[in-house]
């Protein structure tokens, strides 16, 4: 397993974590990910070998959001 931080730009309330949690989680490899509006982080617990850093970047970004 291999853990990944990242910082989101643009969440403004609860549904814009919801929705970069849920993009996530739908990438295959993903097992945890926890975000949070106040810090505009995202923590990501995932397989490697299924998952890239250019996958979860992707996913936050097809949702929306950019990724610093």
């Amino acid at each position: 397993m291999e853990r990944v931080e990242f910082t989101v730009k643009g969440m403004t309330c609860d549904n814009c974590v919801a929705s970069v949690t849920q993009a996530l989680k739908q990438v295959d490899g993903v097992k945890v990910a926890k975000v949070s509006l106040t810090e505009e982080r995202a923590q990501v617990t995932y397989d490697g070998q299924k998952a890239s850093m250019e996958d979860l970047k992707t996913a936050i970004q097809s949702a929306g959001y950019e990724v610093a």
